[in-house]
């Protein structure tokens, strides 16, 4: 009953027919500028005072905003039992993803520690947990295995044997990887301090989706090579997934069977514990912390059953105790790894600010990309000194963070002081550790990853141009390999939106009977066109790269008619002038008068070497056009209108475009562009404008002395 009431709810509005002059008059639209000149927002910025330095210092470190006013009886609890949830899974997972960044599972933890403490300073979302990533770090490994493979450390052995030298090789891979990790930091902090967080926004959610899950397909594949125990030779470049995979193919007669069943008795019960996790999160007080139990559990089997010795099972090794002592980064590796270092900075920060801004319209605070930018960036940075790789957030990680309890990054430094205790006290004690335990790890932390290819269907339903984004980036990330797929996936999402651009949707409009509506008369029977009045309405704004086609279809939808045979008919008999067709300013007896700007149709008679004043040209009917007048005069239009409202910036050729038409429904911006470009004259007054389609229909039916038309 309320719902049927509020649709026979109806207003009346009685009101002169407005154009932008008299709306101007009756508003009072103001001359002054609210926005300070360039030299104000200079002496502004150049300022100091208390409460702006004040400012500066929340804004830059957000830490001293929010710390003050920690509420311990609200919020300590949560953070602890969240914390410790967190810290329990960096540890394992922090060991793997090391693995995957070809580098000792020892950096993982130290990764997991220091960034997490600069990000708690610098941050400005309560909720995502920083750390090692699956992505990142497989980004991260293919840079250290390119600059550092293991042909170029090769060495003799005690019997005339080519060994790899592993220490050398590790100790090489690090200094590539905080090269790579301090530059890419170096990339976000200029990015955010330059203001440029909204560079994100041209990575569109399928493209992120489509990206990570390629990626998810070669951290997969670099994992298989732990869980059945072989040596697969290493490919780079496109393809090098296929090759890689087809080589470990040829391997699988030489599996290693304890490796292999290590491998899928701790997959079994990874899976089946982070099930029951799922199913019954809301029951439990806490995950079980499987992950870390299958690590201690794994390490005491295979310590005192001495398992390396008796099945030759590869093992983490050597975990030094204690702090690494910061180290400069080697800068002549920089030139090397740039584009890895922005491509990294670039998938990096997405993936954070994504997953941060999900958190925070979940729980109505702002998280500033810019400053989240600088956060990561120095996460980086800063990390790069202490032995760190790059970082960002974990879909994984946090949620368990914020499922927990968890209210501010108070929950990271509990987890960094969990880590802490490990890297100083229980490190060595996972000496023991199978390396295929980790892998398992990592598959199994994939799933979330994996489940994205559910996206194919559902955007096979809802969008199939986002569709093709989602598959030609996954496809590009698993043919081409990381960084080109990257490239490529950009690429072709730009050319998606010029395409969008310029193949935007054209609408002839329609009156709905009774009511000042205008809608499309090809999705509404009701609606019915106004007599000699053609309602043309654009879906994309209109500039230089869409303007010829919009001409084109303003021409078939508004005069049907073909221009080319016209022109050809009254090519002799116009003593060198273009026959133009005004649907506009047109007397009442016709169109004697008849006006329209060139940049309508091109002008056949016209080489071209001629300029462009053939745009301010305006023409009449020849008396020897009296074929071409006839046809115009059959196709009963007498006037267009332009339903411009989706237009938000003009250039010069849209200037040119929107002469000798009435023009309804522009922003104010738009119309401040106009009268900057020297759009409105004598001849094109302002009164050609209009604010809605109704005030220009209503004008042109006075106008040609039919105002008792009923619409």
């Amino acid at each position: 009953m309320e719902e049927k009431g509020s649709q026979s709810l109806e207003y009346f509005v009685k009101r002169e027919v407005l154009d932008e002059l008299c709306l101007d008059e009756v508003a009072q639209k103001g001359t002054w500028s609210t926005k300070p000149t360039l030299g104000d927002q200079v002496k502004d910025s150049l300022r100091c005072s208390v409460p702006r330095l004040k400012h500066i210092l929340l804004t830059w470190i957000p830490v001293l905003s929010w710390l003050p006013r920690y509420s311990i009886r609200e919020n300590a609890l949560g953070d602890l039992i969240s914390g410790c949830s967190v810290g329990i899974m960096h540890l394992p997972q922090g060991m793997a993803y090391a693995l995957l960044a070809s580098l000792r599972p020892v950096y993982g933890l130290y990764t997991s520690l220091f960034p997490v403490l600069v990000y708690f300073i610098f941050g400005t979302s309560r909720h995502i947990s920083i750390g090692t990533f699956a992505v990142i770090s497989i980004m991260v490994g293919s840079v250290t295995e390119r600059l550092a493979p293991d042909s170029n450390f090769i060495v003799n052995g005690t019997n005339g044997t080519e060994t790899v030298d592993i220490d050398t090789r590790d100790a090489y891979r690090v200094q590539v990887a905080c090269a790579l990790t301090v530059l890419a930091g170096l990339f976000q902090i200029l990015l955010g301090v330059v203001r440029f967080g909204f560079v994100v926004t041209y990575l569109s959610e399928p493209l992120i989706r489509g990206y990570t899950t390629g990626s998810a397909c070669h951290v997969c594949v670099s994992q298989l090579k732990y869980l059945f125990g072989v040596s697969p030779s290493r490919f780079t470049g496109p393809l090098s997934l296929v090759y890689t995979v087809l080589e470990i193919c040829s391997l699988l007669p030489q599996t290693q069977v304890p490796e292999l069943v290590v491998s899928l008795v701790a997959l079994a019960v990874l899976i089946v514990v982070k099930e029951i996790n799922d199913c019954y999160r809301q029951k439990l007080p806490l995950p079980i912390p499987i992950e870390l139990i299958v690590v201690i559990a794994a390490t005491v089997i295979t310590h005192f059953c001495d398992l390396p010795s008796k099945y030759n099972i590869d093992v983490v090794g050597e975990i030094p105790s204690g702090l690494k002592a910061p180290s400069a980064p080697d800068t002549t590796f920089f030139s090397s790894v740039i584009g890895d270092a922005f491509a990294v900075a670039i998938v990096g920060f997405a993936i954070n600010i994504s997953l941060g801004k999900t958190f925070g319209l979940k729980y109505g605070y702002k998280v500033d990309s810019n400053q989240e930018l600088v956060a990561v960036g120095l996460s980086n940075t800063i990390g790069g000194f202490f032995h760190c790789y790059c970082v960002t957030s974990s879909l994984s990680r946090s949620l368990v963070q914020e499922s927990t309890g968890g209210k501010t990054q108070v929950a990271g430094v509990i987890s960094s002081i969990i880590v802490l205790i490990t890297v100083l006290k229980i490190g060595p004690l996972f000496e023991d550790l199978p390396k295929a335990v980790l892998s398992t790890i990592v598959f199994v932390n994939l799933k979330g990853m994996f489940k994205q290819f559910m996206d194919v269907p559902l955007l096979w339903k809802t969008n199939k141009v986002d569709l093709l984004v989602w598959l030609v980036t996954f496809i590009s990330t698993v043919v081409l390999n990381l960084d080109m797929g990257l490239a490529v996936a950009i690429a072709f999402s730009m050319l998606t939106f010029i395409f969008r651009t310029q193949l935007p949707r054209y609408s002839i409009l329609g009156n709905l009977p009774g009511t000042e509506l205008y809608l499309d008369t090809d999705t509404y029977k009701e609606v019915k066109e106004i007599p000699g009045i053609k309602i043309f309405r654009s879906s994309a704004t209109i500039y230089y790269t869409n303007a010829e086609m919009f001409l084109d279809t303003l021409f078939v939808n508004s005069f049907k008619i073909s221009l080319k045979n016209i022109s050809e008919r009254t090519k002799g008999e116009r003593n060198g002038t273009s026959v133009a067709f005004s649907m506009t300013e047109t007397a009442t007896d016709g169109l004697h008068k008849g006006q329209v700007n060139l940049a309508y149709q091109p002008d056949i008679t016209m080489s071209d070497s001629d300029s462009d004043a053939g745009y301010d040209h305006i023409t009449e009917f020849s008396g020897h056009g009296d074929e071409a007048k006839e046809q115009a005069c059959d196709s009963g239009t007498h006037s267009i209108i332009l339903d411009i409202s989706t237009t938000s910036f003009v250039d010069t050729v849209t200037v040119k475009t929107l002469k000798n038409v009435y023009v309804c429904l522009l922003r104010s911006c738009v119309v401040e562009q106009l009268e900057a470009a020297d759009f409105f004259s004598a001849s094109i007054p302002k009164t050609r404008l209009f604010i809605t389609v109704h005030d220009a229909v209503l004008y042109i039916l006075k106008k040609r002395g039919k105002a008792d038309f009923v619409v």
